[in-house]
This record gives C-alpha cells, sequence and structure tokens, in this order.
C-alpha cells in the first residue's frame, strides 16, 4: 500500500510542476491536468495520498495541491466513505493542524486557507448530531500556538459565511448548525473576546521590545484574525451578545482604534455592530458610543487623519471610521425620533465636530460619505433644534460652499484632493461622473441646512456672489481654444463660478420657499440682481453662471416690477450671443448653451410668472419679430423657444378671441410656408423630399450644403407647431376659461369641454404633418433607400450620441467643450432625420392633451394615422420605431417633454371608433415582430460559437446594440400595453418604468422585497382595457403578447409584467369560454418563464406566484394542466398526487396558503433555469443529519467499527491517542 502511495505521490509531484512550469507546453499542461482530475475522481486511495502530499517538508505547491485532494474527498466522496476513513481523514486533519503546519509568520496563507476549507466541510456534514464535541476541539487547538489559534479563527469564520452569510447547505443542515451555533453563542463569543484580548495584551507588551519583534507579530497576526471572525458574526447574532457585560465588547474596539496594526479590523467591527437593525430599545446600548471614552478614542483616531499624508491601509481606516461616524448618527436619528428612553447626548457637539472633520478632509469620497447623515440631521424633528446642531449648520454651509469647487481631478496636481482621487477613481471620467452626484447629494443638504438658517446662509450666497463678480477672471494654464482670454471648464475662475451658481440657486430657492414675504431680503437680492445684471463678460461659460444667477434672483423681481425690462434686455442680448462676430466657424459648444441657457430662462420666466410679465408683452413680442426678421441670426430651435415663450404669455389672456388671433399673427409665415404648394408635394412625396433635403446628392467638404436652408425650414415649421400645441391652452380656472370663452359644452360625465385657441390652425397643419411622418415610414422602402447619394448612405442609422445613450456608455468628459462643433454633412443630415422624426410624433402625443374633443373629432382620424404613422412598420427599425410609441403611452425617457399621451387623453366615447382600431393592429404587428426578432436572438446564442459566420465590422458591439435595442422596444410595448390594461395607483403609476438601461442581473433582488403578482390592488382594468378585451382579436393579441414575453430575455420585462399585467388579463377572461389548448399554453409560457429567469430571486418569486394562481384556480375546470404538470423534471408523482387533492378537494384538508405555496414550489423547482456559471458545475451534496428536535423512536444507525464503537458521534469525540 505504502508502495502504491508513494509511487502515485512521484507522479503527482510531478503532474502538479508541469503544470505550474511556465515552460511547460499547453499539451504537456493539458495532460497533466487531465492526470490529476481523473487520480481525483476516481483513485480508491485518494486520502492516503493527499495526506502524504500535504506533509510539511513538501513545497508549498504540493501541499496545496495534497489538502486539495482531501477537500475533494470530503466533499464528493463523504457520503459514500466507510465511517473507519471517515473517522481517519478526520483524525489526520486535526493532526496537521495541530503538528504539520508552519509557524504562523512562515507559513502560505493558500494553506491555512485550504486547512480551514476542510474543517469547515466537514463540520457542514456532521456536526453537531455526530460531532458534538467539535467546539471544545478547537478550542484546545487554540493552546497549542499562535499558527492554531489562527487557523481555528479561520474555521469559525468559513462556517459563518457559509452558513449565514452565503448559505450553501440543504435548509435542514444549515437550520440545524445555526441553531446549535446560537445556542452557543455565549460561549462562543466570550470565547473569541478573550482569544483577542489575550493576544492584543501579548502584543502591547512585546511590540515595544525589539528582540520580540517577531513574537509581537504573531500575537498581533492572531488579533486581527479575531477580529475578522468577530466581524463575521456580528452581523447576525442577536444584539445581547453586542452590548453584553456592559457593551465590553465596543470598549475593545474603540480601545484598538488607537493601535495601528489592528485599527482597521476593529473599525470594521464596529461599524457592523453599529449599523445593526432590529428593535429600537435593543439598539438603545449602542448609544454608549456617545459616552466620553469612547467619543475619546473615536476622535484621537480620526484626528492624525489630516497631517499623515496618503497611506493606503490608513485611508481604507478612515473611510470605515467615518462610515462608522454616519451609522452612529442614523442610530441616534432613529431612537430619538421613537419611544425609546433616549435623551441627547451631552458629547453631541463633539460628534459633529469629528463628523465635520470629516467633511472638511481633502479626499471628496470621505466629503461625499457624510452628506446623508448631514441631510439626516438637518431634517430631524429634535435634532435639527438642538443648539449644538443650529451652530454647527453655519460652519458645514461654509463647508460646503468649498467642497462644491469641482477639484481634484485624478490626472491633475492642483489640488490637495487629486492624490486621494488617485486612489479612489479610475480616471477623470469616473471622477466627473462621482463628482456629479456628489455635487447633487450636497444640494439637497445646503437646501436642509438653509430651513434652519435661511437668511445668514443667504448672507453668504450674496458674499459669494459679489465676491466673484469682483474678482478679475483667472483662466489657469488651460486656456480656451476659440479666443485668447477664455476660460475651460477647468479654469480656476470657471470652477469657482460654477460651484458659487449651484449653491446660490440651492439657497435662494428654500429663502422663496420658506421665507415669509414680509421677512425676505428684498433689498439685498435686489442688490444682488443689480450686480449681476450690470456685469460683463465675453467668456461664454462665465455668462452662462450669470444667467443662471439672473433666473435664480428673479423671484425678488416680483417685489421690484420695473426691474423687469432690464432682465429681459440681459437675457435677449445673450439670445444672440458669440464671441467672434460675424465668424464663419460653427459655434462652440459653449456658445451654443450660452443661447440655449437665455431661451430656457425666457420660457421658464414667462412659465413661472406670466402674470409679472404680461404688461411687458408687447414690448416682448416686438423683440422677437426683430429678431426673426435675420433668419440667419437664430438657429431653428432658439426661434421655436422665443415663439414657446410668447404663447406662455398669450395664455394670460384670458380670452380666446384675442388669443386665437394672436396665434394666428404668430404662425401666419408657418401656415403659409407650410401649406404651400411645394411644401404639400415635398412632404407627399419621398423622392422629392429627399431631393428637397439633398439627401440625394453628394456632398464634399463641410460648408457646401446648399440645401441647410430648406431643412432649417422644415424644422421650424416642424417646431413651431409642436411648441403651440405644448404651451397654448385655456385658463386653469373654469369660472374664468368660461368668461373668456374657452368652454364648448359639457361631457356626459359633467366635466367642461375644453376649446384650444390654437386648434384651428393646427387643424389646418395636421394634413401635412400626416404626410411627413408617412414619406418619413417610406423613406426605409428598400427602393427609397437606393436613392440615397454615396455621402449620406447612412443618413438613417443612428447617430453615436444615440447608440451611446442605449449601450449605457458614459458621454466622454468635454475637453473639446469650447472647440467649434464642426459636424459632417452627414452627421447634420443624421440629426435632421431624427429630430425631425421624434418631433412630429411628440406633436401628435401631444395634440390629443392639448386639442382634446377638436382632434378626437377629426373625421377618418384612425384610418389617418394608421395610413401614416403605422404605415411601412416592417421596414421601420427599432430605434425608429419607440418615438411612435411614445406618443401612445406615457414614456419615462421624456417625462419631460410628454404628459398624457394618445391613449390616456382619448375620451371614452372614441375607444371603439379610434383606439380598437389603431391598437388591434398594432399589438398584433409589434407581437409577431418581436417574436421573431428574440428568436433571433436565442438563435444567436444557441450558435455564437459557429465558425461559418462571414466577418463583420465590429459584429460583436452591434450584436450588443441589437440585442440591447430589442429589449428597449420589448420595454416600450409592454408599458403601452399596461397602460391601456391595468388601473395603477399612487406611486405605482409614476415609477412603473425604471431606468431603460439596467442589466438583466439587476432583477436578482431579495425574494423578501420581490413584487407578487397583482391579485387585488392592481388587478382593476382600465375603461379602455376593458373596451379593448370585449374584441376576441385584440384579447388573445394581448395574452399572448403578455405570456409569450415571461420567457423572451428580459428579466425586468418579465417582472414587470408577472406583477402587473398577466394574472388581471387571465382573470378577467377566465370566467368566458377558455380552451384546453390556451390554459395549457399559458401556463406553460409561465413554467418556460422560470426555465429562463428562474435564476433571479425576483422573477423566481413573482413567477412562481402566478403559476400557483393560474394552478389552484384552473386546475379543477382543465385536467389538462396535470399533464403539464406531469413533465416538469424531477417532480414527485405522489407529492403531485397529494397536491391535486387538496387543489380537487377544497374544503375536506384545510392547509395553510403558505404550506400550499411551499409545496406548490417544490413540485415545480425542477423548472427552474439555472445560471451559464452553475450548469455545469458539478454539484455537491450533503445528507441531513437525524432531527435535533424530533426524536425518533428507532433511528438509522451506522455501520460500526467494532464492539467499541457505536457511532460518528463515538468516534469524533475528541480522543489524544488517535491525534
Amino acid at each position: 500500500m505504502s508502495e502504491q502511495v508513494n509511487a502515485l505521490c512521484d507522479q503527482l509531484i510531478k503532474a502538479v510542476n508541469v503544470m505550474m512550469d511556465t515552460e511547460s507546453s499547453q499539451r504537456y499542461r493539458l495532460e497533466a491536468l487531465k492526470f490529476c482530475e481523473e487520480f481525483k475522481e476516481k483513485c480508491p486511495i485518494c486520502v492516503p495520498c493527499g495526506l502524504k502530499l500535504a506533509e510539511k517538508t513538501q513545497p508549498p505547491i504540493i501541499r496545496h495541491f495534497g489538502l486539495q485532494i482531501l477537500e475533494h474527498c470530503v466533499k464528493f466522496r463523504w457520503n459514500n466513505m466507510p465511517q473507519r476513513e471517515k473517522v481517519n481523514l478526520k483524525n489526520n486533519v486535526m493532526g496537521l493542524i495541530s503538528n504539520g503546519i508552519r509557524p504562523i509568520l512562515e507559513e502560505e496563507s493558500h494553506i491555512k486557507d485550504v486547512l480551514s476549507r476542510i474543517v469547515v466541510e466537514m463540520i457542514k456534514r456532521e456536526w453537531p448530531q455526530h460531532w458534538p464535541d467539535m467546539l471544545k476541539e478547537l478550542e484546545s487547538l487554540t493552546k497549542q500556538g499562535e499558527a492554531q489559534t489562527e487557523l481555528v479563527m479561520f474555521i469559525l469564520l468559513r462556517l459563518a459565511e457559509d452558513v449565514v452569510t452565503f448559505q450553501t447547505l440543504p435548509t435542514q443542515r444549515r437550520r440545524d448548525i445555526q441553531q446549535t451555533l446560537t445556542q452557543n453563542m455565549e460561549n462562543i463569543f466570550n470565547f473569541l473576546l478573550n482569544i483577542l484580548q489575550q493576544n492584543v495584551n501579548k502584543y502591547r507588551k512585546m511590540k515595544t521590545d525589539p528582540t520580540q519583534e517577531i513574537k509581537a507579530k504573531a500575537y498581533c497576526r492572531v488579533g486581527v484574525a479575531a477580529l475578522n471572525t468577530l466581524a463575521g458574526y456580528i452581523d447576525w447574532v442577536a444584539l445581547v451578545h453586542i452590548t453584553n457585560d456592559n457593551c465590553r465588547l465596543l470598549e475593545m474596539l474603540c480601545l484598538l482604534l488607537s493601535e495601528a496594526e489592528l485599527q482597521l479590523e476593529a473599525a470594521e467591527c464596529l461599524l457592523i455592530a453599529v449599523s445593526r437593525k432590529g428593535k429600537l430599545e435593543d439598539r438603545k446600548p449602542l448609544m454608549i458610543l456617545f459616552g466620553d471614552v469612547a467619543m475619546h478614542y473615536i476622535l484621537s483616531a480620526a484626528q492624525p487623519a489630516d497631517g499623515a499624508g496618503l497611506t493606503e491601509r490608513h485611508y481604507i481606516f478612515l473611510k470605515r471610521l467615518c462610515q462608522v461616524l454616519c451609522a452612529l448618527g442614523s442610530q441616534l436619528c432613529a431612537l430619538l425620533a421613537s419611544d425609546v428612553d433616549v435623551e441627547t447626548p451631552a458629547n453631541l457637539g463633539k460628534y459633529l465636530e469629528a463628523f465635520l472633520a470629516f467633511t472638511t478632509h481633502p479626499s471628496q469620497f470621505l466629503r461625499s460619505s457624510t452628506q446623508v447623515t448631514w441631510g439626516s440631521l438637518f431634517r430631524h424633528e429634535l435634532l435639527s433644534k438642538d443648539p449644538m446642531t443650529m451652530a454647527i449648520t453655519s460652519k458645514y454651509v461654509r463647508a460646503s460652499m468649498t467642497n462644491l469647487v469641482k477639484v481634484g481631478f485624478p490626472s491633475k496636481t492642483d489640488s490637495p484632493s487629486c492624490e486621494y482621487s488617485r486612489a479612489d477613481f479610475d480616471g477623470d471620467e469616473d471622477f466627473n461622473a462621482f463628482f456629479n452626484s456628489f455635487r447633487a447629494q450636497q444640494g439637497e443638504v445646503v437646501r436642509n441646512a438653509c430651513k434652519l438658517i435661511p437668511l445668514e446662509t443667504f448672507q453668504m450666497a450674496g458674499e459669494w456672489l459679489q465676491y466673484q463678480l469682483n474678482t478679475p477672471i483667472d483662466i489657469g494654464p488651460t486656456t480656451s481654444k476659440t479666443a485668447e482670454g477664455l476660460c475651460s471648464i477647468f479654469s480656476p475662475s470657471y470652477v469657482q463660478w460654477e460651484a458659487m451658481t449651484f449653491f446660490t440657486e440651492s439657497v435662494v430657492s428654500q429663502l422663496i420657499k420658506f421665507v415669509d414675504k414680509e421677512k425676505l431680503p428684498v433689498d439685498q437680492g435686489m442688490e444682488l440682481l443689480q450686480a449681476v445684471l450690470n456685469y460683463e463678460t465675453r467668456d461664454p461659460l462665465i455668462l452662462s453662471c450669470v444667467l443662471t444667477n439672473v433666473s435664480t434672483l428673479f423671484p425678488f423681481v416680483n417685489f421690484r416690477p420695473e426691474f423687469l425690462p432690464q432682465v429681459l434686455s440681459k437675457l435677449f442680448l445673450s439670445v444672440t450671443f458669440e464671441v467672434i462676430e460675424e465668424s464663419k466657424a460653427p459655434r462652440t459648444r459653449a456658445v451654443k448653451n450660452v443661447r440655449r441657457h437665455a431661451c430656457s430662462s425666457i420660457i421658464k420666466m414667462c412659465r413661472d410668472y406670466p402674470q409679472l410679465i404680461l404688461p411687458c408683452f408687447e414690448m416682448l413680442y416686438s423683440h422677437v419679430k426683430r429678431l426673426f426678421s435675420n433668419e440667419l441670426l437664430l438657429t431653428q430651435m432658439e426661434k421655436c423657444a422665443l415663439m414657446e415663450a410668447l404663447v406662455l404669455i398669450s395664455n394670460q389672456f384670458k380670452n380666446y378671441e384675442k388669443q386665437k388671433a394672436f396665434l394666428e399673427e404668430l404662425m401666419a409665415p408657418v401656415s403659409s410656408r407650410w401649406l404651400s404648394e411645394e411644401m404639400t408635394q415635398v412632404l407627399s412625396d419621398p423622392t422629392l423630399f429627399l431631393a428637397f433635403v439633398g439627401a440625394d446628392v453628394k456632398v464634399s467638404g463641410i460648408i457646401d450644403d446648399p440645401t441647410g436652408i430648406n431643412r432649417s425650414r422644415i424644422s421650424f415649421c416642424v417646431y413651431t407647431i409642436l411648441g403651440v400645441v405644448k404651451r397654448a391652452r385655456w385658463p386653469s380656472d373654469l369660472e374664468e376659461a368660461k368668461a373668456g370663452g374657452f368652454v364648448d359644452g359639457y361631457a356626459p360625465n359633467g366635466n367642461p369641454i375644453y376649446r384650444n385657441p390654437c386648434a384651428e390652425q393646427v387643424r389646418k397643419l395636421l394634413h401635412n404633418l400626416l404626410a411627413l411622418i408617412r414619406t418619413h415610414n417610406n423613406l426605409f422602402l428598400p427602393e427609397n433607400l437606393a436613392k440615397l447619394s454615396e455621402t449620406f448612405t447612412k443618413a438613417f442609422d443612428m447617430m453615436e450620441v444615440e447608440k451611446n445613450a442605449i449601450l449605457g456608455l458614459p458621454q466622454p468628459l468635454l475637453d473639446l467643450y469650447d472647440a467649434p462643433v464642426y459636424k459632417t454633412a452627414l452627421e447634420r443630415m443624421q440629426g435632421f432625420f431624427c429630430t425631425l422624426y421624434d418631433n412630429c410624433f411628440h406633436i401628435l402625443g401631444n395634440a390629443g392633451q392639448s386639442l382634446q374633443q377638436d382632434f378626437y373629432t377629426i373625421d377618418g382620424l384612425a384610418g389617418q394615422l394608421i395610413t401614416s404613422a403605422f404605415i411601412n412598420l416592417a421596414n421601420v427599425p427599432d430605434y425608429r420605431l419607440r418615438p411612435m410609441l411614445h406618443i401612445l403611452c406615457y414614456s419615462s425617457s421624456c417625462k419631460d417633454i410628454l404628459k398624457l399621451q394618445l391613449v390616456l387623453s382619448c375620451p371614452p366615447e372614441y375607444y371603439n371608433t379610434l383606439m380598437c382600431p389603431i391598437l388591434g393592429p398594432l399589438f398584433a404587428y409589434l407581437l409577431q415582430r418581436l417574436t421573431q426578432k428574440w428568436q433571433v436572438i436565442n438563435q444567436r446564442s444557441c450558435l455564437c460559437n459557429s465558425e461559418d459566420e462571414p466577418p463583420e465590422d465590429n459584429p460583436m458591439s452591434q450584436e450588443m446594440l441589437d440585442e440591447q435595442l430589442v429589449r428597449l422596444l420589448t420595454r416600450e410595448v409592454m408599458d403601452l400595453l399596461s397602460v391601456c390594461c391595468i388601473m395603477k395607483r399612487g406611486s405605482e403609476a409614476a415609477g412603473a418604468k425604471e431606468g431603460e438601461l439596467e442589466e438583466e442581473d439587476m432583477m436578482a433582488t431579495d425574494a423578501s422585497q420581490a413584487p407578487q403578482p397583482a391579485t387585488n390592488t392592481l388587478d382593476e382594468l382600465t375603461e379602455l382595457g376593458k373596451c379593448l378585451l370585449k374584441n376576441e382579436d385584440i384579447c388573445t393579441t394581448f395574452l399572448t403578447t403578455a405570456y409569450s414575453s415571461l420567457s423572451w430575455k428580459d428579466t425586468i420585462t418579465c417582472q414587470r409584467m408577472t406583477t402587473q399585467v398577466c394574472w388581471p388579463l387571465l382573470k378577467q377572461v377566465m370566467s368566458g369560454s377558455l380552451l384546453a389548448d390556451a390554459v395549457t399554453w399559458f401556463y406553460g409560457a409561465v413554467l418556460r418563464g422560470l426555465q429562463m429567469h428562474g435564476q433571479h430571486e425576483g422573477c423566481n418569486t413573482a413567477l412562481i406566484q402566478l403559476a400557483f394562481f393560474i394552478y389552484e384556480t384552473l386546475r379543477p375546470r382543465f385536467p389538462e394542466l396535470r399533464t403539464v404538470m406531469e413533465q416538469v423534471p424531477q417532480i414527485q408523482m405522489d407529492c403531485l398526487d397529494q397536491f391535486d387533492l387538496k387543489v380537487l378537494n377544497p374544503g375536506q384538508q384545510k392547509t395553510a396558503d403558505k404550506k400550499r405555496k411551499d409545496i406548490f414550489k417544490r413540485l415545480i423547482s425542477g423548472t427552474v433555469g439555472k445560471p451559464l456559471g452553475q450548469q455545469f458545475k458539478k454539484e455537491v451534496h450533503i445528507k441531513n443529519l437525524p432531527s435535533l428536535f424530533k426524536k425518533n423512536k428507532s433511528e438509522p444507525t451506522l455501520e460500526t467499527l467494532d464492539s467499541n464503537s457505536a457511532g460518528l458521534a463515538t468516534l469524533f469525540s475528541p480522543n489524544p491517542d488517535d491525534i
């Protein structure tokens, strides 16, 4: 036997050396790997060989392989091993820990790791039933030396992780072990604390003695292991163990914060303890950390932070300590807001000062970590009024003025923050994304602080604004490329202006909102506004900040209306802003932003303060007409923005005829051009349209674009129609609407029918708009695509910015912010088609809500829409089909633009004549299209390794883009289906659609938080839904669409449809004549969904719930469902028989609802799909042991070794002779 073991070990050593040798060829390495794997799987003498190789005389690589063999035996052979071998293996492993490892500082970490894994695997299979003295054995090992003590710590930590954190055991085994751990937790905690205290005391004694350095490091290593093990338990044990013995654990952890080698691990333990949830009265003892001693040690540990410079370990410690202070603040806020008898700590001021120190630390990450807690403190009902909090608030606001300045880019060295940013961020883009989020967070906290001290914060904002106005511009080393003396986005002056502007905006918004009008500092506000209006600059970046400050301070004009002309003059000058007058070069992004900013400010003022601006309407109108007289002075978007402002003011006429006359005059040039014979022909014929916009002509160079003016004119017409439809409204007050002539009767339900003063004009223009949409859809026909010139063959493709948005790629940091935006002829043409198509559908989407009856009563509207918006959809690509769906439902991607769309705005009396003829064929087509798309994706997944495919340009990127587009289109379709049919309430309606670019695995939520299929809350159908479902064809299409989507590879769609739509739709038709084939198909679709998405906990819970509802409700009527169940893999037929008996005879045996669902879940568990990473993994089987709590009359006994040994409980008892 020993000769065979030695020979095999020699072969294994050679194989391992071949695998690890960098000089080995791939062939030899694979052969060696195959030999080793076959040995582990098939060799009957694995254990002796593994023990031989694991001896400490062997090299570390060989020892590790030997221990891996032993681990493999425990994991995969344990159930079939004779008792003698089990005991032998267990004793030898414990012997290895006692005598087979090197001293603690010399032993390799991977050796320790695998040894601890082996012991834990045995514990998972035998403790406590068959190894009752395991804890005593581990305790005895700690008396043999530091190396053994450290290994015991590793074993206890891994055991907690496997049983509680990762739960890698069968339920019963996990329950047995966890309950036994809980029963012994007091002893375990005392054991761990004693190990920690003993080794820390020895370390402190010896660390100052140079002759004992090695011994001191050994004790320190054990202390670190003990702290890490405690961290694995503190998270889940009963709070009483953490606070036991007058919070001995917390006291020790605070003391260790001053030990440089142990402080990080101590802080992590402290953080877990302080972050614990649970009953508030149980958390009350945590307030001891606000005591003098604890606070002293916490503050002392934080103080060396600023001058210590950046060392990685200490920086991580500071992050943990900051998190500890944050968690302490959260506990304090929770306890003081409750009924628990807790008083405001006497050391609150010290705590706040320490917390402020982290807020002023050079690290931007540390600063950001404090913001949530500051917000909680400032919002807290009691703490926000505490004098210590009030005193610190102004200090926080002062600190935020510094923190809002965007400095600390990793690539730069202009701030102490840069060094820390290099440790925290991958690059400038990563930092930029973080800082934008951090700044928004700060803004929220500053607004909360402003509620406490509004006048003081306004004083600070005013001082900062005046300082910036009086400080010369410092452009810094990075100058603008446009002209000399202009700032870049990294210039010192610009980052200060940007921060000041954001701060002022945050402060003034709260001041206006929460301070009584009588107490508002109007004089000071107007003084600031006057200073801003008088400030002159030709720097576009600074001017953009100036305009924001004008908008921010504009509310004060309510009290001094005489300043309004001066404000408007400032804004109109900025609308036509140019850095270099008469320049032929394209405008820079910064200049474009200034002009757009000015237009947006005018619109915002007209929207929010229309009564204030109404007296200046004529002046405003005259100025706009002067600007419009030069066709090239403004872009089409800028012209439209100014027209929108005029329309908003005209809403204040509150006189239908007067407003109608104004809108006719305003739109006259557009109407004339849009309805001209030439334009009518161009908009109706794809060939003429392509020629008119220049897409059929080859173009060379950037400036050579003779048809650009034609595109501009079409764009202006569409922009204008959209602006008028969006902004023209009747008075919100019914009496004012009646008096002004806006009410045109009453609907059957008693609601007034309003008439929009723009309705007559827009209806005239609608025919050509629909013609344009029809032409646009027809442009995708092959014969029209062939007419595109060589320059514009990709004119209908997606723009790069669209692709990046769909793929979730971040936009690059704008280093070229001040460079002229030179667009190629193709880019301009792509932008034109994309914007035009979107805007046409935006008009249709807004027309329903804006024009109401005047829109829905158009003769043959359904036919006109079908022959325009919905024509030639087969050739329209996915990225252009999505805007069409936007007009039909509320879309999260356009929340700010679209409100109630065509479907939601439609009066019920037009459901049959308008909605059914449109939605029926549309959904039938979309179902067919999506089914084909998902089939292609599934086939592509199956054939992804095929070598027969021809090479493409960047095919992987294109496949990802196509697949993500199908996902987004699918979500749009499902949202439309949900909007049409399901009545949502409250926040569910507002939050029906999450971010579109989430990855699939984001849906793997915790089961306890997973939404359930709609039963009583969401299953009320809308009136439109009831109307649509009365049509058998539409009903079939809706049900097929909803249930088909469950097995498409998009977890977001699956979960939405499962929880919101599938059950309500099926429930609606269950009372009718359902066919058995249909029922089995629906049920099968749910099971297919489980196969596809069951790996994600959120989907799993919802799908099982839906399957349970269907089976329990329909099984009595449809025996065919039993046939489907019989096809479920690994189903236990006797359990199915019992479950069926209960379903078919519900009155005989009453079983709790939860128990029935658990039984059903086990029945269909075979359908649940596995993640790819788990599909080919060798399964580990751990047998359940006899129950700890139910004593069976006769338990099966294990085969005995001899007359003195009756089972593993005896065999695994500690025996010195066996070790």
